[in-house]
């Protein structure tokens, strides 16, 4: 080619970017052993380099020396890339790039230490954010070579009071970070990629390097890389190829776009929302036009069909130009290969794409790529994949906060915090924790700690949970005893060592890095060398290796309830990618990785507004009005260049755009671009594999073949030899009202677990009222002690802030009623709290407890049971379904009770200490039986108890009669047990 040859070309949209960019370059440049290696190709990320290296793989054949390949849109540009560029020998060296985190741990520190007059000061994890956002603002400042001496100028009369409250923090800030950076013998890493590109534009404007340089895929406008392009274009032997440049679009529509540089005589807004608007930006910055932009002459096997690009441009015509959609004729050859499908969710939507990935590996040599920039749609399609036991890489990588050594941390850093039961177990139990030999018994050690913590009123911090197990431990009839036993020894060395290693999250504000070691010595205690192996868990060190290098650097201290959101925020933004080794021909691909590269089949992903694209971010320092005035992109820039990615991928020959009705559990609005897309191709042919349309296949992957069987009503019965002999007062009411409770709880041993971390309800609540009243007794029943006993109850640090603030002052006017009646009572004396007995009745052992029992004048025996909310109602005693009273009395008549003689029961008393606003808050006594119940008097009351007895122990306990869901039993404990929602309603056949 003859110098007259054009040095600007763009590959269009219908064509495969690296193939044909690969295939062209053969062609022009392979001629000798070295004609390729001689070369050198500049792209825009490290992600473009892999794709262009693959293309050359699939172009070379049987094998060739390939180009040298350099980044340049990468802002992290290092050394090895200024080498790779041939930088000038001889020169004085770019001062190096601050560390990412150190710098913005020096913001932060800014942050904390300047604060504008009149404002309230910002610290902790609030200021470590806005750090973020400050570096993002400064190195836009560089890419957009704005000064920061800029920022003084503005004319803030026209914004609101807070724009111009937080251009003041950022003026202040600007105004003492050079000195900062300068102390640190660094600078900016957006400064130091200008310097580079700079100089390396320089150099070879001075002296053209003998080897063909191309500049490929780069989009990026900024200043200084659009200066190198320019040197680049100009070159002898140099050329910039652009993807998707529309040559086609009408000048006017073009010139619609609006203006790329600033003109107070013409404010239009430019249209940063199109996918052409940056190329034109661009474009406009190498001082070249459109007109210049030659075709590249290249094509490759993975080209689309050609009337694709034309659609594209017509796609994303300008608002004011899209009335020419109407005279667009016949689109059916540039729509042909177009297909979409609309799921009832996002779960459906992920099945089906997994179906038809698995479905595209099933013809030799077909390969498919799901794009999407929804990371959430794509873990959940790999996730699908694995089901069929396909690997697939998710090229976009995973934030290290959702890796297990990443989430570990977090767990361990909230923790320490802030301390709670159930992040005491989710942290224990993490797969890495004692990961290996040790794991087995370790889990056991953690499933008896688990069940021991099961209750509500758990004191709070680590000497809470070693109260609950010292309690267990030294009272032999208290529930789970065997358990802390075991657990005690282990608990206490954990504890022990847990406590010591985050000491410095106990001791208040401290140094960021002194928080950062207690975590690690944590950690290391815990997982040894598990949490920093693999690609996470080295990536993870190198986090605790860059914040060690910052040592001094940042906020002097921090609190420690701030430190969890610091470190959410830096996981959140480190992304591990996958080691090889996924399936060959299935690829997961973000908006970045799919710019350059397809694949056969092109699932486009996720199209609902605020997904793709993805919702604006708001700059937390500069509203879009000074953004404008400093002439910084829109943040609506990002939405062009997400459709200028859509229309790329649109070029591919087979395509399925997806969607879902509904994302994370809410209604989901379609995107602009499948608005665009259906309004424009009409509606899109829906996928059928197999004959079966795909939103009908998703749904039904998951549901059992064949017509549904429900469950018959559950009717358990097993042999009277393995049926109880023995049976609690309570158990009996529990048998009595639904004898499949009574048979899941006392026959296959299971209970309701509480929830971890439980605040103190009903249940606790009682259990500890009847506690107060049985200390109280016990030490002799005296006023002195009944206010020793509640005050021990306003400070028992098991009550939570609630219980404490409405369930304590609503309840102690009844505590106080129910000890009156018992100080003043004449002639009734207690005899003991808290009594246990049992008898025999027809072969079956009956026990129980009493909460008291008390003797008259007369020497007979009363039996009171406290009850916190309401009484039983005399009906259901009659009814045989409330027995308990009834049966205490049985076991006390008989001499069944401990330390008390037999006698006759002249009383059955419920103590309701629920508070009665019309009483004065005082509870109420009630009885069973009486005048107006079908009970007359406490003889008859358990008379007929025993009756019910006798009568369920013939039918359940020495009977064969099955233990059935009671009629009488609402919603309870065991009905996904006996899958009650699948008989219930049915009647008795099920």
């Amino acid at each position: 080619m003859a110098d007259a040859r054009p040095t600007l070309f763009s590959i269009p949209v219908h064509r495969a970017f690296a193939d044909a960019l690969a295939q062209g370059l053969i062609d022009r440049y392979a001629d000798g052993a070295l004609g390729l290696a001689e070369g050198l190709i500049l792209l825009p990320s490290n992600r473009a380099r892999s794709a262009v290296q693959a293309a050359f793989v699939r172009a070379g054949g049987k094998g060739l020396l390939m180009p040298r390949l350099a980044v340049i849109g990468d802002a992290d540009l290092d050394e090895s890339v200024g080498l790779a560029l041939d930088a000038l020998d001889g020169t004085e060296p770019i001062p190096p790039a601050i560390d990412p985190l150190r710098r913005r741990l020096l913001l932060a520190e800014l942050i904390e230490r300047h604060t504008p007059e009149g404002e309230a000061p910002i610290g902790g994890a609030a200021a470590f954010q806005l750090a973020d956002g400050l570096a993002r603002v400064i190195d836009q400042l560089h890419y957009e070579e704005v000064r920061p001496r800029a920022l003084t100028d503005l004319d803030l009369g026209a914004f609101a009071e807070h724009w111009q409250a937080s251009l003041g923090r950022l003026r202040l800030l600007v105004d003492h970070w050079p000195a900062v950076l300068a102390a640190t013998g660094s600078i900016d890493r957006a400064e130091r990629r200008n310097r580079l590109l700079d100089r390396v534009s320089a150099g070879w404007c001075a002296a053209p390097p003998a080897r063909f340089v191309v500049a490929a895929g780069i989009t990026t406008a900024a200043p200084a890389i659009a200066r190198l392009l320019r040197t680049v274009a100009g070159m002898k032997r140099g050329m910039v190829v652009l993807p998707g440049l529309d040559q086609a679009m009408a000048r006017e529509q073009w010139d619609a776009l609006g203006p790329t540089k600033a003109d107070p005589e013409n404010p239009a807004r430019p249209l940063e929302t199109h996918p052409q608007y940056h190329l034109k930006l661009l474009l406009d910055r190498m001082a070249m036009s459109r007109e210049e932009v030659q075709p590249w002459p290249a094509a490759s096997a993975f080209d689309g069909p050609e009337a694709r690009t034309p659609f594209a441009s017509l796609l994303f015509a300008p608002a004011d130009y899209s009335a020419r959609w109407q005279a667009a004729g016949d689109l059916s050859a540039a729509t042909a290969g177009i297909s979409g499908a609309v799921f009832a969710d996002d779960g459906q939507e992920a099945q089906g794409i997994a179906l038809l990935m698995r479905e595209a590996i099933e013809t030799p040599g077909r390969t498919a790529a799901l794009v999407t920039p929804d990371r959430a749609l794509a873990e959940r399609v790999a996730a699908a994949l694995a089901r069929w036991g396909i690997k697939v890489d998710d090229s976009a990588g995973q934030p290290l906060a959702r890796t297990p050594p990443g989430a570990l941390l977090l767990l361990l850093a909230e923790l320490a915090a802030d301390f709670d039961s159930v992040k005491l177990v989710s942290l224990l139990g993490h797969p890495l924790v004692r990961k290996g030999e040790e794991r087995t018994a370790w889990l056991d050690q953690l499933r008896r700690l688990d069940l021991i913590l099961r209750e509500p009123g758990l004191e709070p911090g680590w000497p809470g949970v070693t109260a609950r197990i010292a309690g267990r431990v030294a009272d032999p009839k208290a529930r789970g005893h065997g358990r802390a036993v075991e657990v005690e020894p282990w608990w206490r060395e954990l504890a022990a060592a847990l406590e010591a290693a985050l000491a410095p999250f106990a001791a208040g504000p401290q140094p960021p890095a002194a928080l950062l070691s207690a975590l690690q010595a944590a950690l290391d205690y815990l997982t040894g060398e598990a949490v920093w192996a693999g690609p996470d868990g080295r990536m993870l060190a190198e986090l605790f290796d860059q914040w060690a290098l910052a040592r001094g650097d940042g906020p002097a201290r921090v609190d420690p309830g701030d430190f969890p959101a610091m470190l959410g925020q830096l996981l959140a933004q480190a992304s591990v990618r996958p080691p090889y080794g996924g399936h060959p021909r299935l690829f997961i691909w973000g908006l970045l990785e799919a710019r350059l590269q397809r694949a056969g089949l092109m699932i486009l992903g996720g199209l609902d507004e605020g997904r793709w694209p993805a919702a604006t971010q708001p700059d937390p320092w500069l509203a879009p009005g000074i953004r404008r005035l400093l002439g910084l992109p829109a943040p609506e820039r990002q939405q062009g260049l997400a459709a200028h990615d859509f229309a790329g991928a649109l070029g591919a020959s087979e395509i399925v755009v997806t969607r879902a009705q509904r994302s994370g559990g809410d209604p989901a609005v379609a995107s602009r671009f499948w608005l665009r897309l259906t309004a424009l191709a009409g509606d899109l042919p829906e996928p059928a594999p197999g004959g079966v349309p795909l939103t009908r296949l998703a749904a039904m992957l998951d549901v059992p073949p064949g017509d549904p069987q429900p469950a018959a009503r559950p009717a358990p019965c097993p042999p009277v030899a393995n049926r109880p002999r023995k049976i609690s007062v309570t158990a009996v009411d529990r048998l009595a009202r639904d004898p499949y409770a009574y048979y899941a709880n006392a026959m296959l041993g299971l209970s309701k677990l509480d929830p971890l971390s439980a605040a103190p309800d009903p249940r606790w609540r009682g259990t500890r009222v009847h506690k107060l009243f049985e200390d109280w007794v016990r030490d002799g029943a005296t006023r002195e002690g009944f206010e020793a006993e509640l005050d021990a109850l306003r400070h028992d640090p098991a009550l939570d802030a609630i219980a404490r603030a409405f369930w304590l002052p609503r309840v102690e006017p009844a505590l106080r009623w129910a000890a009156a009646q018992l100080l003043d009572a004449e002639g009734r004396k207690p005899l003991g709290v808290e009594l246990r007995g049992e008898t025999v009745v027809d072969g079956i052992t009956l026990h129980g407890k009493a909460d008291r029992i008390d003797r008259d004048v007369e020497g007979r025996l009363a039996i009171v049971d406290y009850k916190s909310g309401g009484a039983p109602s005399a009906k259901a005693a009659y009814d045989r379904l409330d027995n308990q009273l009834g049966l205490l009395g049985l076991i006390a008549q008989r001499g069944g009770m401990e330390r008390i003689d037999p006698a006759e029961v002249a009383s059955l008393e419920y103590w309701s200490l629920r508070p009665d606003r019309r009483a004065g808050g005082a509870g109420k006594i009630s009885n069973i039986y009486g005048p107006r119940s079908g009970l007359k008097s406490a003889g008859e009351a358990i008379d007929h108890a025993a009756d019910a007895l006798a009568d369920l122990a013939a039918r359940y306990l020495i009977g064969d009669a099955p233990f059935g869901p009671g009629e009488a039993a609402g919603y309870g404990d065991y009905d996904q047990l006996m899958r009650r929602d699948e008989w219930f309603g049915r009647g008795e056949g099920g």
